[in-house]
């Protein structure tokens, strides 16, 4: 499927690049048997990690579950319409973010790690540790594409339920959890209507 878009300038990347990442990318809900490689799963983060967060803090945390029993232990964490989804999909990540991702404040803002003191209060940690996780979320699911896979985010799952098992003693707390390999039969809906930029973009 084509989609119409009535942008008219000239893009940095080509028309398939474009289509790849944005027009034609889709979140799919049923997987085929095609396997995903590590190879594939590595690149993901490789090309995630240059996303951009407030003083390259980098709180996600994605941990991998692989197919078989601690597949298993994620399933049932899963809301019901989920759990079909988790179970086929050839690769699940789970995506968190560190509460205590001050700790590597100094490797990663080397020019100025006296500024992890503007953090020092929890709620503010938590709350731009959450907001930056999410921000990459989205460069995570670019990635995926890029490497010419598919990604089927969800919030739907207890991440209490997660948490305890898969992030017991870490610090890390789920806020997502995406699938990723191939589409299988009947795997997207038709698309839905996207905002005008009347309604969502305007100057001032």
């Amino acid at each position: 499927m084509t989609v119409e878009t009535t942008m008219t300038r000239p893009l940095a990347i080509d028309d398939e690049a474009a289509d790849l990442l944005f027009r034609e990318a889709r979140s799919i809900r049923t997987f085929s048997d095609e396997p995903v490689s590590a190879e594939q799963l590595a690149e993901i983060y490789e090309l995630m990690k240059f996303g951009p967060t407030l003083m390259n803090n980098q709180p996600l945390r994605i941990t991998w579950v692989e197919p078989g029993e601690s597949r298993e232990r994620l399933v049932p964490a899963m809301a019901e319409g989920n759990r079909p989804k988790t179970q086929s999909a050839p690769a699940t990540a789970i995506l968190s973010f560190d509460t205590a991702w001050t700790e590597h404040f100094a490797e990663v803002f080397p020019h100025a790690p006296q500024a992890v003191e503007m953090f020092a209060e929890e709620g503010a940690r938590l709350e731009v540790g959450k907001n930056n996780a999410w921000l990459q979320a989205g460069y995570f699911i670019m990635a995926v594409r890029a490497v010419g896979l598919h990604a089927g985010p969800m919030a739907g799952f207890d991440a209490d339920a997660v948490d305890a098992a898969f992030n017991e003693g870490t610090g890390h707390r789920s806020f997502m959890v995406i699938n990723v390999g191939h589409p299988g039969e009947d795997a997207v809906h038709e698309r839905l209507p996207r905002l005008t930029p009347g309604v969502a973009v305007r100057t001032v």
